[in-house]
């Protein structure tokens, strides 16, 4: 996140640490967000990209925007 902090200033992220299931936290977790971005593996599969199961419960149940993306 710092790097993040750095080359956005002006964009406000929020750090929390839960115990638990991401794919249950998360939705609830964004509530009132503006941008949900998730993160996702690099993996191809003959089919296309593999969206996690992670992912996959944010992009269903977020009320909010969600931006999936691949890992660097």
């Amino acid at each position: 996140m710092a790097g993040t902090r750095t080359r956005s200033p002006d964009v406000e992220a929020v750090e929390e640490s839960r115990y638990g299931s991401a794919s249950e936290l998360l939705p609830d977790a964004a509530q009132a967000a503006s941008l949900v971005v998730v993160g996702r593996r690099a993996r191809r599969t003959p089919l296309g990209a593999h969206v996690g199961h992670v992912a996959h419960a944010v992009l269903h149940h977020c009320v909010a925007p969600v931006a999936v993306v691949p890992h660097s």
